[in-house]
């Protein structure tokens, strides 16, 4: 009878950092030596400032990234006034229409401007009084009747369509988001005005 040749099989320890991949004549690395080898040694701060400017740049990391998930509409990261299905309806209604309270902030500016400039003192005077006497008073008008208008339409509607959704405090916060500029409401817009979603950024 032919003897099976016997082969011997190489059980000297694989290193650490061998770069050979295991093969045939090496033995499996036990398990728990493999993990020793992914975990990352977690090194303690050494004093209270590098623990302090460890904290601080993990909260500036999560600032971070709640910025970017607010501005991708992301409603993880809304404050609780922005969140639920009501608030989002009454941003994406207002959004949707170009209304006379989102211009009170530019028509103010340019009033303002208006009071300022040095004009000669018949012209200055003849300024103030259209300011005071018509221009304020039409803005405010204006602004106090689509406020109230966008408070009541807003909340009606969500009354309607969302009869299981809370009211309280909608139409408040939607006729807040008509006095704002449209591009510097937060969260930002998700449709254009008409009703199309905002395109994605590039």
């Amino acid at each position: 009878m032919r003897r099976r040749s016997q082969t011997s099989v190489d059980d000297t320890p694989v290193p650490a950092d061998d770069p050979k991949p295991q093969g045939k004549g090496r033995p499996t690395p036990k398990r728990r030596d493999a993990e020793s080898r992914r975990r990352q040694p977690v090194t303690a701060p050494k004093d209270r400032k590098e623990a302090y400017r460890a904290m601080r740049a993990k909260q500036a990391a999560e600032r971070e990234r709640a910025r970017k998930g607010m501005l991708a509409g992301d409603e993880r990261y809304f404050p609780i006034r922005d969140k639920g299905p009501a608030r989002k309806f009454a941003r994406d209604w207002v959004d949707s229409r170009r209304l006379p309270s989102q211009y009170f902030l530019p028509f103010s500016l340019v009033i303002l401007l208006a009071t300022w400039i040095p004009w000669p003192l018949e012209i200055r005077a003849q300024v103030l009084n259209v300011v005071i006497a018509v221009g304020w008073p039409i803005m405010m008008i204006g602004v106090l009747f689509t406020s109230v208008y966008v408070a009541w339409k807003v909340k009606k509607l969500v009354a309607e369509k969302m009869p299981d959704e809370s009211v309280r405090g909608v139409g408040f916060y939607a006729a807040m988001r008509a006095l704002q500029i449209r591009k510097l409401r937060f969260p930002p817009p998700s449709v254009l005005p008409g009703g199309k979603p905002v395109p994605p950024k590039k």
